[in-house]
């Protein structure tokens, strides 16, 4: 896998992708899957980094999409986003998750209409 930086100490990473069952995104910790990026595993070396990134491709029944991705680390140790997108996934849902979905399912683009 092809990423712009090298797990280690001063450059820790952590697990991530999004929940299967409801989309939502979790980290890897140590108890597992979690939607708490605060307990999230901190990988400071390549070889672990890649095994638990292969080991969460092996679970395409719990999660989707999982990749690395750079954390910091707070005053406590404990993980922090480095990059927008991983602060705003962290944020939760951008859209209200208990609303019915029919509209979504029922979206046709345009272009898909003319020619079908």
């Amino acid at each position: 896998m092809s990423r712009s930086f090298v797990p280690s100490p001063s450059t820790p990473a952590v697990l991530t992708a999004n929940r299967l069952r409801d989309g939502l995104s979790v980290w890897m910790t140590p108890c597992g899957w979690d939607t708490d990026s605060r307990a999230a595993l901190l990988f400071e070396d390549t070889e672990g980094a890649d095994a638990a990134l292969a080991a969460a491709e092996a679970q395409p029944g719990v999660v989707v999409g999982p990749y690395l991705t750079q954390s910091g680390r707070d005053a406590d140790g404990l993980p922090v986003p480095v990059h927008f997108r991983e602060a705003f996934r962290q944020s939760g849902p951008s859209v209200e998750t208990s609303a019915p979905h029919s509209r979504a399912q029922n979206f046709r683009h345009p272009q898909e209409a003319a020619h079908v």
